[in-house]
């Protein structure tokens, strides 16, 4: 957002459904027709500003750019001149019409991470000419200059346009916005959008591919599916490479069969050989729900080693941090012990003095009640699942239980 003052304080604000309702005044003080539409440029990190008005005039709509405009008030506009250029305009890249194009469309109050509808739009003078500074999003609540309103203008970087023509400059400060959202709430705005609306949401998302993973990871099975069929075994590929190998796995499992090898042989080495060992467990057992990324260490080590582990982490999801486990040299599963307690403890201590010996772990074939009973009997944030030595083979985070454990008409109510 700009640094400049907030415009929407000058002393003189105006609501687009005041001008559209009073006549366009010319030069020699006659009536050229009334205000049609507004033109208005987006701005990155900026209010837009208003390029010129569309007068209706016989039919039509005509141009009239903001230099020839004298003042703007609430009971006319009036220009400086008696001539109007009756040519047909056309919108450039980043221009919108206020009415045409935001009234009354859907957009995102990224606040609240819902969509709404415009209903009013405000205007305030500034140094640089008259900008657009809020949006009214309540419906049947007008603008009210001079009295408190139960429902004012919320400013206008509150919003996300969802408008394809959002080009240039307009496009950057709208992916910017999308990123105040949580992956989550940017899936289940999708799931709710049209075609349309899914699409710019899609665009707006791809220019962040770390975050285009973390939403994909978030999306219902089947909405995720359509979208993946929808793309090149390429582009699969290259979202599925930064999403979490545990995701990554249940992803490939709702593409087409005939898909599924080609996908699977354009994945990075590491990513490839994580994905296709959960394959081989059912997806609702301990081995289809455990992520392969864990913290484990010799228990020769220190806390400090522990905690240093923990900041070179920067690939791991922070769930799969909260508990460290210790190794005997042969590497199988000694203890464990949370990231707090480890946080408490000097830093020269030993993970073998330090590590919780009492064990709590799953078997890769055990279901999901088994696992989810037992993280909840231990009051577990990960619960770590190993083969018949008692070596590691992956944990399973609270999250990852949740999700598989509540129906899926659950986790996508709507309030």
């Amino acid at each position: 957002m700009s640094d400049s003052p907030d415009p929407s304080g000058a002393n003189e604000a105006l609501s687009l459904s005041s001008l559209l309702k009073h006549a366009v005044i010319d030069g020699a003080g006659q009536t050229l027709g009334k205000l049609s539409d507004v033109v208005i440029r987006l701005r990155d990190h900026d209010y837009p500003l208003l390029l010129g008005l569309v007068i209706g005039l016989g039919g039509g709509g005509y141009f009239v750019p903001m230099s020839d405009v004298v003042s703007i008030d609430p009971q006319s506009v009036r220009l400086r001149t008696a001539k109007v250029d009756l040519r047909p305009f056309e919108l450039r890249d980043g221009e919108l019409l206020l009415k045409a194009n935001i009234l009354g469309h859907r957009l995102i109050d990224v606040a609240r991470s819902a969509f709404v509808k415009a209903y009013d739009v405000r205007l305030a003078l500034a140094p640089d000419g008259w900008r657009v500074t809020g949006l009214d999003v309540h419906k049947g609540r007008w603008f009210h200059l001079g009295r408190h309103d139960e429902h004012p203008a919320r400013d206008w970087h509150s919003f996300l346009l969802l408008m394809g023509d959002q080009r240039a400059s307009g496009l950057r400060s709208a992916a910017n916005r999308i990123t105040r959202l949580k992956p989550a709430q940017i899936a289940d705005i999708i799931e709710r959008a049209s075609s349309r609306e899914e699409n710019i949401l899609l665009a707006h998302v791809h220019e962040d591919p770390e975050l285009e993973a973390d939403v994909f990871e978030e999306l219902a099975d089947d909405k995720q599916a359509k979208l993946l069929h929808a793309r090149s075994n390429e582009d699969v590929a290259a979202l599925l490479s930064r999403m979490r190998a545990d995701d990554a796995a249940d992803a490939v499992m709702d593409i087409s069969q005939e898909r599924r090898k080609p996908v699977l042989d354009l994945l990075p080495d590491g990513q490839r050989t994580k994905v296709l060992t959960l394959l081989g467990y059912h997806e609702a057992t301990a081995g289809g729900l455990m992520g392969p990324d864990f913290l484990a260490l010799s228990e020769d080590k220190t806390i400090g080693d522990a905690l240093q582990a923990v900041r070179l982490a920067s690939t791991h999801q922070p769930e799969a941090l909260v508990m460290i486990h210790s190794l005997r040299s042969d590497g199988t599963l000694t203890g464990t012990l949370t990231l707090v307690r480890a946080l408490q403890l000097p830093p020269e201590t030993l993970l073998r003095d330090a590590a919780d010996r009492n064990l709590v772990m799953a078997s890769p074939g055990d279901d999901i009640i088994t696992v989810t009973t037992r993280m909840a009997d231990f009051n577990l944030l990960s619960l770590p699942v190993v083969d018949a030595e008692k070596r590691m083979l992956g944990i399973v985070t609270v999250d990852d239980a949740l999700e598989a454990a509540i129906p899926r008409d659950w986790l996508r109510r709507r309030s």
